[in-house]
């Protein structure tokens, strides 16, 4: 037998999620992961091929990294502001003024610390939605993360100071063309266009994204049906945002609709054959009187629906773990249903089905061929009170649990986080970097 590649690594604890569709329970479980950073065998230690490469072995529980699917990590510099209002006065009044202020440092600063606070909860993929683009991949790479980078593309006052929206776009594709989709070890940095929403672009902008977008097999990543209050016009001329996207050509091909609140029956049936996603952000929405996706319709329409914690200027935070929490009780008060989305399905949402919205089948997964984005968490807690059942253990994870039992992550099998703490970045540096601009931004 030939010596391993140099990297490759065992990874073996007593309990490990792989996060396949029937969300199974692997005991006394064991991950290769091969030198490329791919996973290979996953599964009992008992059926494990013969291996030579070194076996780390661990307490607790081993899971695929999460992935958030709609976030715009930056704003972790705009936590806390113009937290009691609506989106559109939010927006207009607070956070695009603010933002108005950020340069290219600012942006890196707040990402860097977005990536920090993710790692630590187990997130290992972000879809982002920003502007600055090179500060955004440069802070993703800092921190060894893993993002979707959807740079925005918008028309709303104030805005030009960054460019039209044609060369917003225009932008984009240059990059893709250059480069390619994915760039960066291990692929961590994929492009795709931002497109901010229908009630700030003009109407031939978001055929011409989306033409764009779909020449290059890129994820198009817009705001769609959030609030009540936001697309009265777009509605009032073709009766939904989801129709108006469809009337104008933008569904089909890689669309990942953030939000997607207010949404009758025929929209959900419309993105459903257009083999468009939807984002769910239950906190956000929560907290800017946004209203309740219907989760529990578009899953069973088959539209994919991984969640989001957009922004930490809105949600507060980037952790995963309350909005998966929060998701399954919305879903349940709606419906009258307890069991609505159960532990299963919001912990499939945070993972596997999150992957499948942004049309990624290499994440989201502990199986053979994917990337070892790999999450360890502490089985060591008073969350665990049944650990031997499989039902038990995995409720008791989704809704006792939560980013404190993180431990340690792996992106592309290099470790990333170590004992809570990332291993690539100054924890304190970046916090501190992130609170200057925050202060500079109150004068």
């Amino acid at each position: 037998m030939s010596p391993p590649p140099a990297g490759a690594v065992r990874l073996a604890a007593p309990v490990a999620l792989p996060c396949d569709p029937d969300c199974s329970v692997l005991r006394d479980a064991v991950i290769d992961v091969d030198a490329a950073g791919r996973l290979g065998y996953c599964g009992p230690r008992a059926g494990a091929p013969t291996s030579d490469a070194p076996v780390r072995e661990l307490p607790g529980l081993l899971l695929p990294g999460l992935v958030n699917a709609h976030c715009h990590s930056p704003m972790t510099v705009l936590r806390g502001i113009g937290g009691d209002l609506p989106l559109l006065r939010w927006l207009y009044e607070v956070i695009w003024p603010a933002e108005s202020r950020l340069d290219a440092a600012d942006v890196h600063a707040g990402m860097l610390l977005g990536c920090v606070e993710m790692l630590r909860s187990g997130v290992t993929t972000s879809v982002e939605m920003y502007f600055f683009t090179d500060a955004v991949i440069d802070a993703v790479l800092a921190a060894g993360s893993r993002a979707v980078v959807t740079p925005g593309i918008i028309a709303a006052p104030g805005w030009d100071r960054l460019g039209t929206w044609e060369q917003m776009r225009d932008d984009v594709s240059a990059r893709i063309d250059a480069g390619g989709l994915r760039s960066g070890p291990a692929e961590r940095i994929e492009l795709g266009y931002g497109p901010h929403a229908a009630y700030t672009l003009p109407e031939v902008a978001l055929p011409s994204v989306a033409e764009h977008a779909r020449a290059r097999g890129a994820l198009l990543h817009m705001h769609v049906a959030e609030s009540a209050g936001e697309d009265l016009e777009q509605r009032a001329r073709f009766g939904s945002v989801p129709a108006m996207l469809d009337q104008l050509g933008v569904l089909g091909g890689r669309v990942l609709a953030a939000h997607g609140v207010q949404l009758s029956t025929s929209d959900i049936a419309l993105l459903a054959r257009a083999g468009a996603a939807v984002a769910h952000c239950p906190g956000s929405n929560a907290k800017l009187a946004a209203g309740v996706a219907p989760v529990a319709k578009l899953r069973a329409a088959g539209v994919p629906v991984g969640l989001g914690t957009d922004g930490p200027a809105s949600s507060d935070d980037l952790d995963l773990w309350p909005q998966a929490r929060l998701a399954a009780l919305l879903a349940r008060l709606g419906s009258g249903d307890a069991a609505a989305l159960t532990a299963a399905d919001v912990l499939l949402m945070a993972t596997r089905d999150g992957a499948a919205a942004i049309g990624r089948d290499d994440l989201g997964a502990l199986e053979p061929g994917r990337w070892a984005d790999v999450v360890h968490l502490d089985l060591d807690d008073p969350a665990f009170v049944g650990i031997d059942d499989d039902a038990q253990l995995i409720s008791n994870l989704v809704w006792a649990g939560g980013s404190r039992l993180v431990r340690d992550v792996w992106v592309a099998g290099e470790p990333v986080l170590a004992d809570g703490e990332p291993t690539r970045v100054d924890r304190t540096a970046a916090q501190a970097a992130a609170r200057a601009v925050a202060a500079r931004l109150r004068t």
